[in-house]
């Protein structure tokens, strides 16, 4: 099954560098769920080969402009190009009040609806959820409201031997069940246990998406565990009290919340203007969380 994540921006507040705001794609088992949607979101998407119209759920972390002021022109894309299948959109309840005005005074009617599932940060909610994987909130501090979000893959059914079944001739309607731990009894009464039918699912995974967010240690239960952690590092070490006045983290911060988390792979972003060169974070990272790596544009990363 596929799980990895697509980086489409990682800049923060302006494009610089060659570096786009916020904006990711997550791919779970070809479905393509967007993570922010920073300016120039839309150009990234055709660079990288990605279809638009595959997009039927986007995430909003915040409504600081460098995380969602891609969004109106997306949707308006989607719209011109003949999308009728509705949009999911997660975030601040006033995203919608700002998508409503800007549709409003250009005289646009979507030819589809969007469907919202505001987000709140008094508490963790389960705000998504299918037959592959669940999104949760993370709750971030940032100067304004601000989630992350967690999505977890759900335990998947033992997997067939091939060879096997095909040598046991089982019929197709029983591959489901024995799938769930039903034994199989061949047509002379032999019994076939399923475990000697079957091997052991792969291990569920989980990705953390943790945006702006001063580092507070108070997000630290939720993403215990995650397989792969995307926290923002907007500075270097040596501006901590920056880090803190913007309520923003540093990479060696991140590296930390990595560490403590038990996370096994960090991906450092959200990089600030005055840095063109990133090596300098990276190996500041990599000093405390070795298995640290920028999430640079058109960079895939399984999870």
């Amino acid at each position: 099954m596929r799980f990895e994540v697509i980086i489409l921006g990682s800049s923060s507040a302006t494009p610089i560098f060659n570096r786009n705001p916020s904006a990711q794609i997550l791919n779970v088992n070809e479905r393509l769920f967007l993570i922010d949607c920073g300016e120039g979101t839309q150009q990234q998407l055709i660079r990288n080969g990605i279809k638009a119209q595959r997009i039927n759920h986007i995430f909003i972390s915040h409504l600081h402009g460098d995380h969602y002021l891609g969004l109106v022109g997306l949707l308006s894309s989607l719209h011109l190009n003949g999308r009728t299948r509705p949009m999911n959109i997660y975030g601040p309840p006033e995203l919608k009040e700002i998508l409503d005005i800007q549709f409003r005074y250009s005289q646009t009617e979507l030819r589809y609806p969007i469907v919202f599932k505001f987000t709140q940060t008094t508490s963790s909610e389960l705000i998504f959820e299918n037959n592959d994987i669940m999104v949760e909130t993370i709750l971030l501090e940032h100067r304004i409201p601000c989630t992350g979000f967690k999505f977890s893959q759900k335990k998947r059914l033992r997997k067939i031997i091939k060879e096997k079944v095909e040598a046991l001739n089982i019929p197709v309607d029983m591959i489901p069940l024995i799938k769930r731990g039903m034994d199989y009894t061949d047509s002379k009464g032999r019994v076939y246990p399923a475990f000697e039918l079957t091997t052991d699912p792969d291990d569920p995974r989980s990705y953390a998406y943790c945006s702006d967010t001063i580092c507070n240690w108070t997000y630290l239960e939720q993403i215990k565990g995650v397989d792969t952690l995307y926290h923002e590092s907007t500075f270097m070490n040596d501006m901590l009290d920056r880090a803190g006045e913007t309520f923003h983290t540093t990479a060696l911060q991140a590296a930390e919340v990595a560490l403590r988390a038990g996370a096994k792979q960090l991906l450092l972003g959200h990089f600030s203007a005055r840095y063109r060169e990133l090596d300098p974070l990276l190996q500041e990272a990599r000093s405390i969380f070795p298995n640290s790596y920028l999430a640079l544009e058109g960079h895939t990363f399984a999870i």
